[in-house]
């Protein structure tokens, strides 16, 4: 019995199980596009252009590490949610609302594709958290 199969026995919905591939394909396409992002920001330092007299004033390699970082654990992460571990959950939501702090923060940076970010991620919290996601 799996980590996320029903207590005494009982079957777990296809809209949960839906529910869960859905936000771990979300979830790995996200990391995919912050591991690209910060890729980017290591390999040219002068592809983003930095805002002047911003609050948050990072050097582009730096948000490139951390945008990497981030990338890596959600990859990571969506393959805990496709094999369906049980820690997987929990993991997603904290790095999914991680992962969409830090692109609010690169909005001056790339501010079309920080939002993009920041929309599949509140699209991932809100697919783990449906009621169905648990079970019907």
């Amino acid at each position: 019995m799996s980590d996320y199969d029903a207590p005494r026995g009982e079957p777990v919905s296809g809209w949960a199980i839906g529910g869960m591939v859905f936000a771990a394909s979300i979830l790995a396409m996200v990391g995919c596009f912050q591991l690209i992002t910060g890729l980017v920001a290591i390999f040219d330092d002068e592809f983003y252009v930095v805002a002047r007299n911003y609050t948050f004033e990072l050097d582009t390699s730096v948000w490139g590490w951390i945008h990497s970082v981030i990338g890596l654990a959600l990859i990571a992460t969506a393959i805990g949610l496709f094999n369906r571990s049980a820690w997987a959950g929990v993991t997603a939501l904290v790095l999914a609302m991680v992962s969409a702090i830090v692109n609010f923060f690169f909005i001056p940076f790339y501010p079309f594709w920080a939002i993009v970010v920041i929309a599949l991620n509140v699209w991932v919290i809100w697919s783990l958290t449906r009621p169905s996601a648990i079970r019907t």
